[in-house]
C-alpha cells in the first residue's frame, strides 16, 4: 500500500459521539442532535474525518439505544430524521464524514419485527427471531428447561420464556434484545433494504455491533448445542456457537454486494467483533474479500481482567505491547487495524491505563494519546477523551444507570460475592464511567444541559473541561490536534511499516514507523518514573524532535509519562 492508492481511510482519525452525553439542546438533561449540531465546530477545530454516532433510532432505551424499534426513524428524545440530515450536510459541509452505528444482530423485543414474530408459533415472522421449545422432558420455566445452558453478555441466561406460547427466544444481550436469524434470508434483505436506505440519505458509512455474532452454529436439524460450563455459574460458555460462526463471511460478503456495489470507496466499514482472533481479523478486512475495512477488537481491553471484566487485575505492560505488536505484525501486509483506548462500553482510557492523579493526568493523557495515533491503523477518539476526562468517583449503587452494570450487581450478589467487591469493580470497569455528559465548561452541569443531566457531571469538570483548554497550547486537546494534523501530513505516520522496540520493559513502550527510507521513532513512559533512555536508545540522542507532550529539556531522560516522536537521520 503506497499513500498514491491507500484508502482515504488510512490517513483518517474517527470521533464517537454518543448522543445522549455529547450535548442538550433543549433542556431536559439528555444529549440530542441539536446538542450535536451545536458542537461541530469543536470537532472541525480539533480537525477528525468521521463521526461515528451512536444510535439515536427509536428505541425503549433498555440499552441506551442499542435496542431498536425502528431502524429508519429518529427518536423524538433524540429530534428528527430532518435534524439527521442537517447533521449530515452540516458535516459534510466541514469535510467530514458520517457513520451510522449498524445494530443488526438484535432488535428490541418492540420492533414491529419481534412483535409480530412472538404474536403466535403460526407467524410468518417467527422464523425471524430464534424460537426454541423447552429441553425434552421439561415444562416452560422449570428450572433448567431452556433450550441451551449459554450464559449472557449482561448476566444470566440467554432465553426468555414466552409465557404465551411456552416457547423460549434467544438473547445473548438483555431480554429486550431478541436476536434476529440471519439464518433467513427475508431477515437479512430486510437489513440490507434498510442500509440502502440510509446511504441514499447521505450517510457515509456504518459501524456494525457485534457483526460477526450474526451467525449462530447451527446444527442439520437447526438444533443448538450447549457450551462449556462456567465456573462458579449454572451456565455454560456460548462463544464456540455465536462468536464467528460457520456462515459468518458469508453473510458480509453477501451484504457487501447487496448495499455497497457501486459506493463502496469513499464509505467507512468497521465490524465490532468481540472475541475475534488476528487470524479472523485478516479474513474479515482482506480488501480482495469483500467484506469490512477494519474491526474493533477486544484483546488489548481484555488484559486487565480475569474472566470477566468485573474481576480486574492489575495491567502489565508488556502484555499490553505483545497484544498490539501482534495486531501490527498481522496485519501489517493484508488488512487494516481500528486502534482505539476508550469507547462508551470501556472504561476512561486515562483512568485505566493511565494515571488520572493531579499530578500525572495531562501527561499521562497525552502520553496514551500519542502511543495510539503512531501506531499503525484508523485512530477512534471517544467523546470526552481529547481533553483528558476520567472515570467517576461513584459512591452509591444508585448513581450507576447502564444496564450491564446493575444486571451485574444483582446477579453477583446473589451468587454469594461480595457487595463490596462487587461495587468496587463497577466502580472501576462500568460502562457509566464513559457516559457521564461531556464537560464543555466549568459551569454546575458542564455546559452540557441547562437542566438536570441524566447522569451525574463528574465533579471535576470545574477543572477539566473544553472551554479551559480551547486556547492552551500545553492542553490535551491541543495535543490531540497536533497529533491528528501529523497522520495527515506525514505518509509514514498513516502507512509506515512498525516495529516494536524494547518488548520486555516494563515501562518503556518504543516502537519505529517507517516508510521509503524515513523513519520515525516512538518512544512513551508509561510510569511515574524518569527512564534512562539514551542507554535504552542510543540512538535517540541527537534526533529530531517531530512531536512531543512534555516542553524539550534532557534528550538523556524520558520523564513520566513522557512521549516523543522522533525523527532518526
Amino acid at each position: 500500500m503506497t499513500p498514491a492508492d491507500a484508502p482515504w481511510w488510512t490517513r483518517a482519525v474517527v470521533y464517537q459521539v454518543y448522543p445522549r452525553s455529547f450535548q442538550d439542546s433543549d433542556g431536559d438533561g439528555i444529549g440530542d442532535l441539536g446538542g450535536v449540531l451545536q458542537r461541530l465546530d469543536h470537532l472541525a477545530d480539533l480537525g477528525v474525518d468521521v463521526v461515528w454516532l451512536s444510535p439515536v433510532y427509536p428505541s425503549p432505551q433498555a440499552d441506551n439505544g442499542y435496542d431498536i424499534s425502528d431502524y429508519q426513524d429518529v427518536d423524538p428524545l433524540f429530534g428528527t430524521l430532518e435534524q439527521l440530515d442537517e447533521l449530515v450536510a452540516g458535516l459534510h459541509a466541514r469535510g467530514v464524514k458520517l457513520v451510522m452505528d449498524l445494530v443488526v444482530n438484535h432488535t428490541s423485543d418492540e420492533h414491529p419485527w419481534f412483535v409480530e414474530s412472538r404474536s403466535s408459533p403460526d407467524s410468518p415472522k417467527r422464523d425471524w427471531y430464534w424460537w426454541r421449545p423447552p429441553r425434552a422432558g421439561l415444562a416452560p420455566g422449570d428450572p433448567g428447561a431452556e433450550p441451551t445452558n449459554w450464559h449472557g453478555f449482561f448476566s444470566g441466561s440467554t432465553w426468555e420464556l414466552d409465557e404465551a406460547s411456552g416457547e423460549y427466544y434467544l438473547h445473548l444481550f438483555d431480554r429486550r434484545q431478541p436476536d434476529l436469524n440471519w439464518e433467513n434470508p427475508e431477515v437479512r434483505q430486510a437489513v440490507y433494504a434498510m442500509m440502502r436506505w440510509w446511504l441514499d440519505r447521505g450517510v457515509d458509512g456504518f459501524r456494525m455491533d457485534v457483526i460477526n455474532l450474526i451467525s449462530k452454529d447451527v446444527g442439520p436439524d437447526g438444533e443448538l448445542h450447549d457450551g462449556p460450563p462456567l465456573p462458579g455459574l449454572p451456565y455454560g460458555d456460548a462463544t464456540a456457537s455465536v462468536v464467528c460462526g460457520p456462515r459468518i463471511h458469508e453473510f458480509l460478503q453477501e451484504m457487501h454486494r447487496e448495499v455497497f456495489t457501486g459506493r463502496r470507496e469513499q464509505l467507512l466499514l468497521v465490524g465490532e467483533t468481540p472475541g475475534a482472533t488476528v487470524e479472523d481479523a485478516l479474513l474479515f478486512t482482506d480488501p480482495a474479500r469483500g467484506e469490512l475495512d477494519m474491526v474493533f477488537q477486544f484483546e488489548h481491553v481484555g488484559l486487565d481482567f480475569e474472566g470477566s471484566k468485573f474481576h480486574p487485575r492489575p495491567l502489565r505492560m508488556r502484555d499490553l505491547k505483545a497484544s498490539f505488536g501482534r495486531w501490527q505484525t498481522g496485519l501489517a501486509d493484508v488488512g487494516w487495524n481500528s486502534l482505539y483506548w476508550d469507547n462508551h462500553d470501556q472504561p476512561r482510557a486515562v483512568s485505566r491505563f493511565g494515571d488520572d492523579s493531579p499530578r500525572h493526568r495531562r501527561d499521562s493523557a497525552t502520553c496514551l494519546a500519542t502511543l495510539l495515533h503512531l501506531h499503525r491503523g484508523t485512530p477512534y477518539v471517544y467523546q470526552g477523551e481529547e481533553i483528558g476526562m476520567a472515570n467517576f468517583p461513584f459512591t452509591d449503587l444508585a448513581q450507576f444507570r447502564d444496564v450491564e452494570s446493575i444486571n451485574h450487581q444483582v446477579q453477583a450478589v446473589a451468587h454469594g460475592a461480595d457487595p463490596d467487591e462487587v461495587f468496587a469493580a463497577l466502580r472501576r470497569m462500568s460502562r457509566d464511567n464513559a457516559r457521564t455528559p461531556v464537560q464543555w465548561d466549568a459551569s454546575p452541569s458542564a455546559g452540557f444541559t441547562t437542566g438536570t443531566p441524566w447522569l451525574e457531571v463528574n465533579p471535576d469538570h470545574a477543572e477539566w473541561n473544553a472551554a479551559a483548554q480551547r486556547d492552551d497550547p500545553a492542553s490535551v486537546l491541543a495535543h490531540h490536534r497536533r497529533l491528528i494534523a501529523l497522520r495527515h501530513e506525514d505518509p509514514v505516520v498513516a502507512l509506515g511499516s512498525f516495529t516494536m522496540l524494547l518488548p520486555d520493559h516494563d515501562q518503556v513502550y518504543a516502537f519505529t514507523r517507517g516508510l521509503d527510507g524515513d523513519t520515525l521513532l516512538v518512544v512513551c513512559n508509561l510510569g511515574a518514573e524518569e527512564q534512562d533512555l539514551a542507554g535504552l536508545l542510543p540512538e535517540t540522542v541527537g534526533a529530531e524532535v517531530v512531536l512531543g507532550n512534555l516542553p524539550e529539556d534532557d534528550p538523556a531522560v524520558l520523564r513520566p509519562w513522557e512521549a516523543r516522536v522522533l525523527r532518526l537521520p
